[in-house]
């Protein structure tokens, strides 16, 4: 492990991650979503659900994460009442399909009712209909009964999911999250209790950690999160972005993560046939070594997400130098 010191080890972490912020100027309406999209998913029990994801527009999540850039899409005051449904009703509009399930991300907790004002659930409940499952993301601290209105207000099942990112000791309480692995265990035993289902997220190479570190720790952690109840978890590649991992990046107490690595991670995570497991593939170019292999990287990582078993590994001459084990 990187043992440097960085800004976050002054008394302030949380202002000294602001500090290090770019000047982002977006015009963002309350009443539409940032983005929606179809993608299709495999349930625990296999079969392939087609599911929309939409991107809600709300006010920032308070915890200020290290690693997080969710925030040049947030708005600094909560969104009007009526805001959410009518954004998810449109988004659904926009789509033109009739999912079997819906992922709402407001780049925080949804739960946070400075994001998600509590009066609108009824309405959100009902923007959803009759979608058989609705999976939303929320901060462990703030998984507890206050959700239970929201789950019985539903017409099918409620799933959450919470940014575990890494149980290593040291860098976890580094990333400004807040909470700790026990944390996590009491939200995700919680759940189990009430019978919503979670899934986890895990960071492939936080910072402060070595290359061979990143991956190792990455799949400590998706063992961990099996071990609490998970029954999917997502391994995302930490990024650069937000301008305190760019300072990181130029001290050496970050390294941006391969997509090779990635690749790894899915393989080994899939490999312990606990549970569902798939990579993150958004903006895969940032992780690329080599133009040559990757949409053939792309598409495996992509093809291993739907079908959840591991196909034939890329050979590519070109990048074979660069990673020796691909």
């Amino acid at each position: 492990m990187n043992q440097r010191g960085f800004g976050t080890t002054a008394a302030d972490p949380t202002a000294w991650i602001l500090a290090q912020r770019p000047q982002v100027s977006l015009e963002l309406d309350p009443w539409r979503p940032q983005a929606c999209f179809l993608e299709d998913e495999p349930a625990a029990s296999g079969r392939i659900l087609k599911s929309a994801v939409i991107l809600l527009t709300n006010k920032e999540c308070p915890w200020h994460c290290l690693m997080c850039d969710l925030w040049k899409h947030t708005l600094p005051q909560t969104v009007p009442l009526g805001a959410i449904p009518a954004q998810i009703e449109l988004g659904l509009k926009q789509l033109g399909s009739a999912p079997e399930q819906i992922k709402l991300y407001n780049s925080g907790s949804f739960f946070d009712p400075a994001a998600i004002p509590r009066a609108d659930y009824p309405a959100i409940a009902r923007a959803v209909g009759q979608v058989s499952n609705l999976v939303v993301e929320c901060h462990p601290r703030l998984v507890d009964a206050r959700i239970l209105h929201f789950r019985d207000l539903l017409k099918g099942s409620l799933e959450v999911a919470m940014g575990l990112e890494t149980i290593h000791p040291e860098v976890l309480p580094r990333l400004n999250k807040r909470f700790d692995p026990g944390h996590f265990e009491r939200a995700a035993r919680f759940l189990a209790k009430e019978h919503i289902a979670m899934r986890a997220f895990v960071l492939l190479n936080p910072p402060f950690l070595t290359r061979q570190e990143g991956l190792e720790w990455a799949l400590k952690s998706v063992e961990f999160a099996f071990d609490c109840g998970a029954t999917a978890v997502s391994i995302i590649p930490t990024r650069p972005g937000n301008g305190a991992m760019e300072q990181l990046l130029s001290t050496g107490e970050f390294v941006v993560p391969r997509i090779t690595e990635l690749e790894a991670a899915i393989e080994t995570g899939l490999a312990l046939n606990r549970g569902r497991v798939f990579a993150d593939c958004w903006d895969l170019q940032q992780f690329s070594v080599c133009a040559a292999c990757l949409e053939q990287r792309r598409e495996r990582l992509q093809a291993m997400n739907l079908i959840q078993k591991i196909v034939p590994t890329v050979r590519c001459e070109a990048c074979a130098p660069i990673n020796p084990a691909k």
